[in-house]
């Protein structure tokens, strides 16, 4: 869930969070805690790779695509500055749950390291940063239009336990949309006028959705009995542990069937041999995921995921920006 993944895919050892309380300003060790600032390096991998497929994709009338520096550059900012707003948000919306949970009950705001009401700031500031980065793109006016709803979508996914067992499927829609974002950023409104434009980065888009939602099932498992207990909903609760890792199972396949897809449905796009090998890794390592935890043994979750899926989005990144635009 967003307290555990938004992040993009688990936590580390050091979820009971900090131990030393401060003022409530916290010191920049303490912010960039609060938000996993380390785990960009698992989200943001999905939104190059859509930009560097929408560079290295002619157009639908043939022409190659040109791109602007502060393009690059807006991509950049509305990334960090989304899932910034995205998970100070969670933190924020959710600091009594987390303060009741065991595992969550050393985080930055139940510690008392960050204060609720400099959290608010900073939650309210990422999200005007992210709808003002938009205005990068113009005269591409499609993500300025749709920044606030995109980041009420984001946001929505804290509230979402608490009425759907859903919720991991939003999270993973949540983090899917970058690589959509990134490529109608660097396309613009041909994506209107030629919808089947959008097939290459909604199949990425699809596979990233399946993907984040099967960890986020197993990652839940930690938390069954305390959710069950507190009324929140998650696949786990409903389900149990044994019936969240077969669904967990399926949501992983479907994403490697999706990554199979791409090259198929997508040629323009360029992926060739190397994409292929990578895939092949790719579901090597989503194997071994599945044997490092059992039902019964949680205990190695975050070598399991965290690792793991770290590696697999930059092979997916370096793989797939070589193939693309070199081989």
């Amino acid at each position: 869930m967003e307290e555990r993944i938004m992040t993009s895919g688990g936590v580390h050892s050091d979820d009971q969070g900090p131990t030393v309380s401060s003022a409530g300003g916290g010191r920049l060790a303490d912010w960039l805690g609060l938000i996993r600032f380390s785990h960009t390096l698992f989200a943001l991998p999905f939104a190059a790779l859509a930009t560097v497929m929408a560079i290295a994709t002619p157009l639908p009338d043939g022409d190659a695509v040109t791109v602007r520096f502060r393009e690059l550059l807006g991509i950049l900012l509305c990334m960090v500055a989304a899932r910034s707003a995205a998970m100070a948000f969670n933190r924020l919306v959710d600091h009594k749950i987390d303060a009741e949970n065991p595992r969550t009950k050393g985080r930055h705001l139940p510690a008392g390291v960050l204060s609720r009401k400099a959290v608010l700031l900073f939650t309210v500031g990422c999200g005007a940063l992210f709808v003002a980065s938009t205005a990068m793109f113009l005269p591409n006016w499609i993500p300025l239009a749709a920044s606030v709803p995109v980041l009420l979508f984001l946001l929505g996914y804290s509230l979402a336990k608490r009425f759907t067992s859903a919720a991991h499927l939003w999270l993973g829609v949540a983090l899917s949309l970058s690589p959509i974002c990134a490529w109608v950023a660097i396309r613009g409104p041909v994506v209107f006028a030629w919808p089947s434009d959008l097939v290459a980065p909604l199949l990425l888009a699809a596979a990233v959705a399946a993907w984040v939602t099967g960890f986020d099932i197993i990652y839940a498992c930690q938390d069954q009995a305390f959710d069950a207990a507190a009324g929140l909903h998650s696949v786990p609760s409903r389900f149990g542990v044994a019936g969240a890792f077969r669904i967990a199972a399926g949501s992983h396949l479907a994403m490697l069937v999706l990554l199979a897809l791409l090259p198929r449905l997508a040629p323009s796009v360029g992926f060739g041999w190397l994409y292929w090998i990578t895939l092949v890794c790719i579901t090597a390592l989503v194997v071994r995921q599945h044997t490092l935890v059992r039902p019964n043994d949680l205990n190695r979750v975050n070598e399991a995921f965290f690792h793991a899926n770290v590696a697999i989005s930059m092979l997916l990144l370096v793989a797939g920006s070589i193939d693309c635009l070199w081989l």
